[in-house]
């Protein structure tokens, strides 16, 4: 159906924009609804800049001291929780670049791609900065960032972004038009409250990763991981009966750092995925999507290790049955584009169709008397896993990973106990993570009702 939106002229003149869509209904309302209340522009409170606009990507490095945040970065609300890439500390000191520099406090908001977006900087992130792709909001003092960033997550402050943004084919947030975001006064109390929220739900976020760290450290350290540096040599070479054994002719597969891996393997009981699996599924086609219908789990839904997207897709037009649907325990690894993604399958998503981009394992009656499918999830997302799922994987322009390669990567098998460990660590990692988005979602619940509470008074 077709939707109407009628303006004034002196709308038009005032904000410079001609387009609809500024125009929509639901942009209006919440424009009418903002007005009912008192609020000032963002500048007013905030000091408004970018990041970064010199051309430095030569520098990049996985081994520099300074992380270099880019809009894909910002897309958790958890600024630690991404895996940027690092600069140089010289670079980070020029002149040129100590405009972009982050403070803690900042509330960095993604104004490119995935628009909308934001994070706060935490007092743990140390010297960082960040790309163009970033706007940088800086308190002036009279506002707390953290109100702030509840408030850009909110209903109210989503819809102003989406509405004050530009372009065709590659849509943007330009920093002037921030000045046309309103940002409502709370009172000192209430403020305090929502800040409180937001840091609780930062510092659990902190306590969550600690919790995941934990236990990738004890894994590796019963793997030896810990202890193994990769070889870099020149050359190397196989056997031509290895050749033949593997029916792999291409040298990637031989590297000494595949290597290095199965001999720590074979310090311990060894056993093929194909060996502890029921038979590897993939999951099912779906044509269209619905607002109603199972859950529709996708690649893009897998967030270390877990199924975490927020946007996850329903379908009502295809049948279920055993092969394309999930259950709890179950691991889904994606086999297309950035294979060996994991995920761990919960109660919650216990039933979900599964998409054709995904191979399914399902632990074996007899493969559950020795291995958990926790710690079988966490070791094919550590550097084994992944290491291996790239070995055995095939195709040169677009690396593809199928049933038969999947069922040949190699697990070992650590002790009983450790297993648990491992899985107790994990089970506290998810209570946290879970507990960090609840009092997100209050804080921004919250902002919410105080501005309802405001207009209806």
């Amino acid at each position: 159906m077709a939707k109407w939106s009628l303006t004034e002229l002196s709308s038009v003149t005032l904000f410079d924009r001609i387009d609809g869509e500024y125009y929509l209904p639901e942009y209006m309302l919440n424009q009418d609804t903002l007005s009912k209340i008192e609020t000032v522009s963002l500048p007013q409170w905030f000091l408004v800049s970018d990041g970064n606009h010199l051309s430095i990507s030569k520098y990049f490095s996985d081994s520099g001291r300074i992380p270099y945040f880019r809009g894909q970065d910002v897309n958790d609300f958890f600024l630690e929780n991404a895996e940027p890439i690092k600069i140089p500390k010289k670079i980070y000191e020029t002149p040129m670049m100590k405009r972009s520099h982050f403070h803690t406090g900042d509330v960095l908001l993604s104004i490119v791609g995935t628009i909308g977006s934001l994070s706060v900087v935490p007092d743990t992130i140390g010297d960082a900065t960040g790309s163009c792709k970033i706007a940088i909001l800086r308190s002036k003092g009279d506002y707390s960032p953290f109100v702030l960033a509840a408030y850009l997550i909110s209903n109210y402050g989503q819809l102003q972004i989406k509405r004050n943004t530009r372009g065709a084919v590659q849509m943007g947030l330009i920093l002037k038009d921030l000045s046309r975001i309103r940002v409502p006064k709370f009172s000192d109390s209430q403020q305090a409250e929502i800040e409180a929220l937001i840091k609780n739900s930062m510092s659990v976020n902190r306590q969550s990763k600690t919790l995941y760290t934990l236990a990738q450290h004890l894994l590796e350290s019963e793997l030896g991981l810990d202890k193994l540096s990769f070889q870099k040599p020149v050359g190397y070479t196989a056997r031509f009966s290895e050749v033949v054994a593997n029916s792999r002719f291409d040298s990637d597969y031989y590297q000494i750092k595949y290597k290095q891996l199965d001999d720590i393997a074979v310090k311990l009981p060894v056993k093929k995925i194909k060996a502890i699996s029921e038979k590897l599924e993939t999951g099912i086609y779906s044509q269209s999507y619905s607002s109603d219908g199972k859950m529709y789990l996708r690649g893009v839904d897998i967030n270390n290790g877990f199924i975490d997207g927020d946007f996850i897709l329903r379908t009502n037009l295809l049948i279920a049955n055993s092969k394309n649907t999930v259950i709890k325990d179950d691991i889904l690894v994606t086999r297309v584009g950035s294979i060996g993604a994991c995920a761990l399958i919960e109660n919650t998503h216990a039933g979900s169709f599964y998409s054709d981009n995904l191979i399914r394992i399902r632990l074996s009656d007899q493969a559950k008397e020795e291995l958990r499918a926790s710690y079988l999830n966490l070791l094919l997302n550590t550097t084994y896993g992944q290491m291996q799922m790239v070995r055995y994987s095939r195709g040169s322009v677009q690396q593809r990973l199928n049933q038969t390669q999947l069922a040949q990567i190699p697990v070992p098998i650590i002790k009983w106990e450790t297993q648990l460990q491992i899985e107790n660590l994990i089970k506290k990692y998810r209570q946290a993570k879970k507990e960090s988005k609840s009092l997100l979602d209050q804080a921004k619940t919250r902002v919410e009702q105080l501005i309802e509470e405001a207009v209806r008074s």
